[in-house]
């Protein structure tokens, strides 16, 4: 890519993308699998895990594998534990990536406007994004039971797009994962993706963002100033 882009309107994915909320996802994982007498799972293998929402980060840490399903009667038991203590440690340990509130800072003074676009339940993302200092960048959040499809459908960043008032024509979103990848160009978007994000253990550029970049302070590389 060339030419800096002016995008009509920025979507921008939270976990992996935002905020490293890893560290709580995974003490919620491991504090799950004592209560069912089953081996711990540890951050490593939750990072390669996490991006489809907390129900399939769930399944995937009884199966101890990103592919495959748990037995339902595992899984009706595992899920509410794993609801109740991520309620109660949703932003105790996640972190923002370095670099992220100059980035949303300095698209704000260019006159972009910022919706938040990720697969975690709105019950999670709004205090997540409220804890962390972040929600108020944002005109519109939609959430991962916002719509009726998550990313990689391109649901959610149409209803974005609509809430906003905007055309999907134009528009831009930020993410780490091979499912913002597919999400953004099925709705036309163009896509620039994080190095550090969260993506099964994959390097993103395998899937084709149009920029790749290490953090939020390289975007007046790629937009439009005033």
């Amino acid at each position: 890519m060339t030419a800096k882009l002016k995008p009509s309107f920025v979507l921008i994915d939270l976990d992996g993308t935002l905020i490293d909320s890893v560290p709580d996802l995974a003490y919620c994982v491991d504090e799950m699998m004592k209560q069912l007498d089953m081996p711990v799972r540890g951050q490593d293998a939750v990072r390669d895990w996490v991006g489809n929402g907390v129900q399939r980060l769930t399944e995937r840490a009884l199966i101890n594998s990103v592919d495959g399903m748990p037995e339902q009667e595992l899984m009706d038991k595992a899920y509410p534990i794993f609801l109740e203590l991520y309620k109660d440690n949703n932003s105790q340990r996640s972190v923002v990536y370095e670099g992220v509130e100059d980035g949303l800072k300095w698209m704000q003074a260019q006159g972009y406007r910022l919706a938040c676009v990720t697969n975690k339940a709105e019950a999670f993302t709004l205090p997540l994004l409220k804890a962390k200092g972040l929600h108020d960048y944002f005109e519109v959040i939609v959430s991962g039971d916002t719509c009726a499809k998550k990313k990689p459908d391109p649901m959610p960043l149409l209803h974005a797009a609509d809430l906003l008032g905007e055309s999907a024509e134009n528009a831009l979103m930020l993410g780490d994962s091979q499912s913002d990848v597919k999400a953004a160009r099925a709705a036309g978007f163009n896509i620039f993706c994080m190095t550090y994000g969260y993506n099964h253990g994959e390097d993103i550029r395998d899937y084709n963002p149009d920029v790749v970049m290490d953090s939020f302070a390289e975007l007046p590389n790629y937009l439009e100033a005033k």
